[in-house]
């Protein structure tokens, strides 16, 4: 008996993107079936409630929205369908966000066709898949937060700049004197507070205060 193909859902709010990638899996039909195509998280997000497809592929920024705030919602709903990122972004950091979020896997954008394939079934299959390209990075990164050589908040999800921007404002500097200290424009720092935040899952500074205080990140 011939198995059937994979049911996937492609999520990207880049058009060029969508057609990329049925061009590449459309060589590979009957191993991958695209099921449908959305542009936005709402969309995606009501797509896969309807159709229930055995993956979704998702880009990580979706215009305004989050890719790994779908992935999150998309994990606790639908638990029979699993999530795998598609990114530009080779930041591990971002890898252990989405792992956070439930996905079952981080692929970048530049992969080959025949690999793209080769990850979508293992991922439907129950494996955690992982791009090369990110892997042996991965790797060093573990080995560093074993041996305590990482900055604090990294098993946050927090990158080295983030980290060094929360510590500023933990010692109760303001935005333009962290940017004077870390010689960044203002609107970055803003830029990595909103990110900080959201991976602290706060609102503003006193909330990312609040936790950074109570998880011990600066002594």
């Amino acid at each position: 008996m011939v198995p059937r193909p994979v049911r996937l859902l492609l999520v990207d709010d880049q058009e060029v993107v969508r057609q990329g990638v049925s061009a590449m899996l459309a060589r590979y039909a009957q191993r991958i079936r695209i099921v449908a195509e959305a542009e936005d998280a709402e969309h995606g997000e009501q797509l896969a409630i309807n159709l229930q497809p055995d993956l979704v592929l998702c880009d990580v920024r979706l215009g305004g929205a989050s890719g790994l705030d779908l992935c999150g919602r998309l994990t606790t709903r639908l638990p029979a369908t699993r999530v795998v990122m598609l990114s530009v972004y080779d930041d591990p950091q971002y890898l252990y966000q989405a792992l956070r979020a439930g996905a079952a896997g981080y692929l970048l954008k530049q992969v080959r066709g025949a690999d793209l394939v080769n990850h979508l079934e293992r991922a439907a299959a129950g494996e955690i898949v992982i791009d090369a390209a990110l892997a042996g990075r991965v790797a060093l990164h573990a080995a560093r937060l074993e041996s305590g050589e990482f900055w604090p908040g990294a098993g946050m999800g927090l990158t080295q700049r983030e980290s060094e921007v929360l510590e500023l404002i933990v010692a109760g500097l303001s935005n333009r004197a962290v940017a004077h200290k870390l010689v960044l424009g203002e609107e970055t720092v803003k830029t990595h507070l909103r990110g900080l935040y959201r991976k602290l899952e706060v609102n503003d500074r006193a909330g990312a205060v609040t936790v950074a205080l109570r998880e011990g990140l600066f002594r």
